[in-house]
């Protein structure tokens, strides 16, 4: 019988996504001198109505003005350009959304490999106020046999509390 070590390190690619700028009351600030007391806050986010949601939810109920929200995407190869390129339209609209709602940062990542080994690894570099996702929606059976990111994350992530916001499925509402 072999034994598995746990603490190996594994690497992953990623690609950070110019996501578009825009003058906010925190850059007014920074230029100047004063502190900036925003947080950072992780959401996890894909193509799907359950991942907006969860976005929809950050905007509407977490973030204050200064705070700087993080989007990370997970993806089997940052070299294919078609799932780049995809993945980078979703995270510019999702920022421009960001600050027309709620006036915040946003910085946004697309990481290679396994998506929950991959957003556990971004809070642990990042250190976030919280790690946000979205649940796909699936049973109790399902997610035992096949897994579940949210839940992965939710056993892994030990920089942050990690919040699950469930989808409209669950008896919320559109919030924006």
């Amino acid at each position: 019988m072999e034994t598995v070590r746990e603490d190996v390190v594994e690497e992953y690619s990623w690609r950070d996504v110019k996501v578009p700028t825009l003058a906010s009351q925190s850059e007014h600030r920074k230029e100047s001198g004063e502190r900036r007391g925003g947080r950072d806050i992780l959401v996890a986010v894909d193509h799907g109505p359950k991942s907006k949601f969860a976005f929809d939810w950050v905007l509407a109920h977490l973030c204050r003005t200064d705070d700087t929200v993080h989007l990370i995407h997970a993806v089997s190869s940052v070299k294919n350009e078609v799932v780049y390129e995809m993945s980078e339209r979703l995270m510019e609209k999702l920022a421009i959304e960001a600050f027309r709602v709620a006036m915040v940062r946003t910085k946004a990542r697309i990481v290679e490999g396994d998506t929950g080994k991959a957003i556990c690894k971004e809070a642990e570099k990042l250190k976030p106020a919280a790690v946000v996702m979205g649940t796909r929606g699936r049973g109790i059976i399902q997610s035992v046999l096949q897994g579940s990111v949210s839940e992965y994350c939710f056993h892994n992530c030990k920089s942050a509390p990690v919040i699950i916001v469930p989808g409209k499925a669950a008896g919320g509402e559109s919030l924006t």
